[in-house]
């Protein structure tokens, strides 16, 4: 079995500390950090959101396959920083202002790390303004708000038309997600999806970029 082979494996199976020393092992024996990244993590976690897409696999599953592969990704850390990567895009996420409920938001964001995006991860309660100012600064294709609670899903619109009001609205696709989200509400509010869940999210955002 090839390094690139255990480390698919050890994310599968949500073994962060076998990721950690095989990714080590991997950079002392001089392997290439992309191949790393896209022949272990990527792929590992390719098939980890088609086994939760078809029921296979359930959301504690994806989490700790997902903590698996950051623990690899914070060894490579350092490295990765002064490496061009080929990143499929790039992504802002938050969780919108007022809501501190961040578990469904941190599951779509190591997916999509796992499925070769730039995350930017805004972290909770994320003022229209912040996302706002993000969008500037990073220069995303895409934009995913989360929510929990009924009583922040409005921020949800402002933060959208808060982009409008920029002139950014056109430059970014927006995804909305979380408990109480329909894609009723996301067409109202005008955003451009709706995902249902990290690993919809993940196809999702692939489509709208391609």
């Amino acid at each position: 079995m090839t390094i690139f082979a255990e480390i698919k494996q050890a994310t599968m199976e949500g073994n962060a500390r076998g990721v950690t020393n095989l990714t080590k092992q991997a950079l002392e024996a001089k392997v290439n950090i992309n191949d790393i990244v896209n022949d272990g993590f990527i792929s590992a976690m390719g098939i980890i959101g088609e086994k939760f897409k078809n029921g296979e696999i359930y959301v504690p599953e994806m989490l700790i396959a997902a903590r698996a592969m950051k623990a690899g990704l914070k060894v490579l850390e350092p490295l990765l920083l002064l490496t061009t990567r080929d990143y499929i895009g790039k992504a802002i996420i938050g969780t919108v202002q007022g809501d501190l409920h961040d578990m469904g938001k941190n599951l779509v964001s190591m997916m999509l790390q796992g499925a070769g995006w730039d995350v930017i991860d805004l972290g909770v309660n994320v003022t229209p303004e912040k996302f706002v100012e993000a969008v500037v600064t990073h220069q995303p294709q895409i934009v995913g708000l989360s929510a929990l609670l009924t009583t922040t899903m409005p921020a949800m619109k402002l933060t959208i038309e808060a982009l409008v009001k920029a002139g950014l609205r056109d430059k970014v696709k927006v995804i909305v997600g979380g408990a109480p989200i329909s894609a009723q509400f996301a067409e109202e509010i005008g955003a451009d999806s709706y995902a249902s869940d990290a690993g919809v999210a993940i196809e999702i955002a692939k489509k709208l970029v391609s």
